[in-house]
């Protein structure tokens, strides 16, 4: 994380400092507020400002957001009295840090303001296979296209990347292509120069530039319009782009990124997105399932966010109950992992016993999470059991055997169900298909979906 600290540097601040970097951050110090604004403008990212409560925070945040710089303050001091904290808060900082400060409260402060503590949490075959190819491909400088439903972690994703990559030690940039109005984007990814429009009292570095040497993640890439779509494949063309309003062309070494949560393919039929682009960006497909398809991570996902919210509330960390337990598993997490840390952070504020019962594991609009009534969502848990269980039997077997085996034995257990099953073998609907296909047309026997199951039937 890159923190960039406003003020004297002298005493407790360059003390809170080191803590700081003892953390991990890469710390850059500026001593006054036009200053900090001034290094930020010029290219200087930074993901925090630590500012002494001192300074004139409001104007600080005032003059960025002036100039579409939006950096999360915290600020510090010595000896500061409740009031003087209140009034930072009021002005626009997010905390506020007395000190001298604790190490741990240093470390929790970044990682909660700056909100890029993110791990991958993997336990389901299907996103291990995924986390397979990505290390595979992490090395290189190769775009990526990362893609997958809304919430289902692809900016996670790309920071997994970039730590494994060569670039590890450079910045990450993230810009959220559908967040910023398509007027004002071109500017915020390859600057502009003083007087290019109203309002450019300065020379301003585009994200382009911030992230030379690093990584640029493009976010929601669909969004971007045809006109700044061309000018983004010559930038990746030529690894150089033009500043809005400038007149010589500026080189960049990066590494691009890019998300989408539509189908691009389509997108390019439907005539809104380049397909000289799509190639461009989609040197490697890394697709992520959504978590309907890898119950596996279900719970490895609940157990990190009950850990993290216990943390946040000074609550207990408590199991979950085996209900509680079911309920999450049979769910079809339409909103993925985004929605799944929302329903667990809720659950541990709702909880008060020994473990997180059924009751806590509640919906947006507040109403109990239901349990799964039909009778094939109860065979999709027998079924997992199960086909844990027999996979211990089937050594001698060949590869191929082995998946026909538990396949079929899945799909009885589900009763003929093919959606729960492939939920279950962490495996596309359509993959399922096509190998009961090749089943039947061997002779093998294949369980016939039985009515009233919601069976999507082959």
């Amino acid at each position: 994380m890159r923190l960039l600290v406003v003020g004297q540097l002298n005493g407790q601040l360059s003390v809170a400092v080191k803590m700081a970097m003892n953390a991990g951050a890469k710390v850059a110090h500026v001593e006054t507020t036009a200053a900090a604004t001034h290094a930020l403008r010029a290219g200087q990212g930074a993901d925090l400002l630590m500012v002494e409560y001192s300074l004139d925070i409001a104007s600080l945040i005032a003059a960025n957001e002036a100039e579409r710089i939006r950096v999360p303050v915290v600020a510090c001091g010595v000896n500061a009295d409740p009031k003087s904290a209140a009034d930072a808060i009021r002005a626009g900082a997010k905390e506020f840090i007395p000190l001298p400060a604790d190490a741990e409260l240093i470390a929790a402060v970044l990682a909660a303001v700056s909100d890029d503590n993110r791990p991958m949490i993997v336990r389901d075959p299907a996103m291990q296979n995924v986390i397979k190819l990505a290390d595979q491909v992490a090395a290189s400088d190769a775009s990526i296209l990362i893609t997958g439903e809304s919430g289902s972690g692809k900016e996670v994703m790309a920071r997994y990347v970039h730590t494994k990559s060569r670039r590890a030690s450079k910045p990450f940039i993230s810009v959220n292509c559908a967040a910023i109005p398509e007027n004002l984007l071109e500017s915020e990814l390859f600057g502009h120069e003083k007087g290019a429009f109203t309002g450019a009292v300065g020379r301003r570095i585009g994200k382009f530039e911030e992230a030379d040497g690093g990584t640029l993640l493009l976010d929601e890439i669909s969004e971007m319009d045809a006109r700044l779509q061309a000018k983004l494949l010559r930038a990746l063309q030529e690894r150089e782009i033009d500043r809005v309003g400038g007149g010589k062309p500026v080189k960049v070494d990066i590494r691009v990124l890019a998300t989408s949560n539509r189908d691009l393919a389509q997108a390019v039929k439907d005539g809104v997105f380049r397909e000289d682009l799509l190639y461009r960006l989609n040197v490697v497909n890394l697709r992520l399932p959504p978590l309907r398809e890898r119950p596996g991570d279900v719970l490895a996902l609940a157990e990190h966010f009950i850990k993290k919210y216990a943390a946040a509330n000074g609550a207990p960390v408590r199991p979950l109950s085996a209900e509680a337990l079911r309920r999450l598993t049979c769910h079809p997490w339409g909103g993925n992992v985004r929605e799944l840390e929302n329903a667990l952070h809720r659950a541990v504020l709702l909880s008060s016993g020994a473990e997180i019962e059924e009751f806590a594991i509640r919906l947006p609009d507040g109403q109990p999470m239901p349990g799964a009534a039909d009778p094939g969502a109860r065979a999709a848990k027998d079924a997992s059991m199960a086909a844990a269980g027999a996979a211990k039997s089937f050594v001698g077997s060949t590869v191929a055997e082995v998946e026909q085996h538990l396949i079929i034995d899945t799909l009885s257990h589900c009763l003929g169900n093919r959606t729960h099953a492939a939920n279950i073998l962490g495996i596309s609907i359509r993959t399922l298909r096509n190998k009961l296909k090749e089943y039947s047309e061997a002779g093998v026997s294949v369980p016939a979906p039985q009515a009233g199951l919601g069976q999507n039937a082959a």
